[in-house]
């Protein structure tokens, strides 16, 4: 008699969900243009300093597309293991999933449009001027760029699961990047040197753990840290 199968737990349902995630990044090229589209279009919208309700529309049609591309991939590949011949039905719904996209794109453009047209033609909504004014803002900023670069990796190399293990290794990225922003955010304050310092012993003890616990490669360890460094480290000097 077989046992029933165990539910899965909070982290695993987790964790299957952003495989489902990098399984789309990694096979289908639409979804990478739009992943980077969204990372342009928010790191924009916060330079040009959109409102609220400005960047809920905006996350709203992101999320939209992406979700519309996803259901897209998933109804393909539900037509293509149900059937190994040539279906004009089968046709018809892929081509319908496929449709749902193109309206899903075309709707984040125009709002695109609407909230920028605006903003970038006024010389007052200088990036540079916004962005140096906003330094916690724009540690955020870093922080989701190396998010979405090493989940971009992952998906490109198939190596590891999104939460453990694989190249890189995304906690190491992320406390080196907490490490060349606190150095940057305190700028030239007397307790710059002792709080950078700290924080740098802190992302190599992060990274030593992932090590240790054999979670991590050293090669995938460095890799992570020198993504999350350089990422925050090029975004402060272009814009303070």
């Amino acid at each position: 008699m077989s046992t029933p199968r165990r539910a899965p737990s909070l982290l695993e349902s987790f964790n299957y969900s952003l495989e489902g995630i990098i399984h789309v990044l990694r096979t289908q090229r639409n979804m990478r243009i739009h992943f980077l589209v969204a990372a342009v279009v928010l790191v924009v919208a916060f330079a040009a300093g959109v409102t609220n309700y400005e960047l809920i529309a905006l996350l709203l049609s992101i999320a939209f597309v992406l979700i519309a591309e996803m259901i897209n991939t998933a109804i393909e590949s539900a037509i293509d293991t149900a059937t190994t011949s040539f279906d004009p039905h089968a046709k018809l719904a892929k081509d319908i999933a496929a449709g749902a996209v193109l309206i899903a794109s075309v709707n984040a453009v125009a709002i695109g449009y609407i909230v920028f047209a605006r903003r970038l033609s006024d010389p007052s909504s200088r990036l540079i001027d916004r962005v140096r004014n906003a330094p916690i803002d724009l540690t955020l900023i870093a922080l989701v760029v190396t998010i979405l670069i090493v989940i971009g990796t992952k998906a490109l190399t198939g190596r590891g699961t999104p939460l453990r293990g694989g190249l890189p290794s995304g906690h190491a990225a992320l406390a080196f990047a907490g490490w060349m922003a606190a150095t940057y955010v305190l700028g030239d304050t007397r307790h710059r040197f002792l709080i950078s310092t700290l924080t740098f012993i802190m992302a190599l003890l992060v990274a030593q753990t992932r090590v240790e616990s054999g979670v991590h490669s050293t090669l995938e360890v460095a890799y992570g840290g020198l993504i999350g460094a350089i990422v925050t480290l090029v975004l402060f000097q272009a814009f303070t």
